[in-house]
């Protein structure tokens, strides 16, 4: 499915993407207008969780905030920011992880374009582990264990990282690097042709 500033691919049996691709933009970088969360009308509310589904969960066992998959803050100067919090952008992320190293992670991103500069990102879930269900959710769905992150140049040139829903909010996002071949053998769609590079890891300060 594609949206003025980021594309996704909707699980249905899930009911969260797949992956999120998005384009990093200095151009769309702006004060943070909110948060209202919606359905994507593209999709209906059957193939995603609705926001009810989330209540409760930042205090049950999984401590999950509802997490952007492409972050708002990335977008908040856009005439579509709002799209950023469809409920099909959006899966329960640990706390921790959302507002640590994952945020950090995204700032990173961010500070490391600059006009004409811009960075590429496709980022997503994995289920690499069995995690309990969202306490008040009444549909059927798959809470993930982990989250990936390639960041990329029109070049082909990439970084990519791994992030565990345990993982601390003091962790550091450069420890969480990994192969391209490693991250491919926990997904099955195949990620573009790119090449780990340190260059990339450099402009995100690692």
């Amino acid at each position: 499915m594609f949206g003025h500033v980021y594309a996704l691919s909707n699980n249905g049996n899930t009911k969260f993407a797949d992956w999120v691709a998005y384009e990093v933009d200095v151009s769309n970088f702006g004060n943070t207008p909110g948060r209202k969360w919606a359905v994507e009308p593209l999709l209906g509310e059957n193939k995603t969780l609705e926001a009810a589904d989330y209540k409760s969960a930042s205090s049950s066992v999984l401590e999950a905030d509802r997490g952007h998959q492409a972050p708002l803050a990335s977008f908040a100067g856009s005439r579509y920011w709002s799209e950023l919090n469809y409920l099909s952008n959006i899966t329960p992320q640990d706390k921790d992880l959302n507002q640590g190293p994952w945020k950090n992670l995204e700032e990173a991103v961010r500070e490391a374009v600059s006009f004409r500069k811009s960075l590429f990102v496709i980022t997503g879930p994995l289920y690499i582990a069995e995690m309990p269900s969202m306490p008040k959710a009444d549909e059927e769905h798959k809470v993930p264990s982990s989250y990936f992150k390639v960041v990329y140049e029109l070049s082909g040139k990439a970084a990519a990282f791994i992030m565990d829903q345990s993982s601390k909010r003091n962790d550091k996002y450069c420890e969480k690097r990994v192969t391209l071949h490693d991250l491919q053998s926990k997904i099955e769609f195949t990620l573009p042709k790119l090449e780990i590079n340190q260059r990339i890891y450099s402009r995100l300060g690692c």
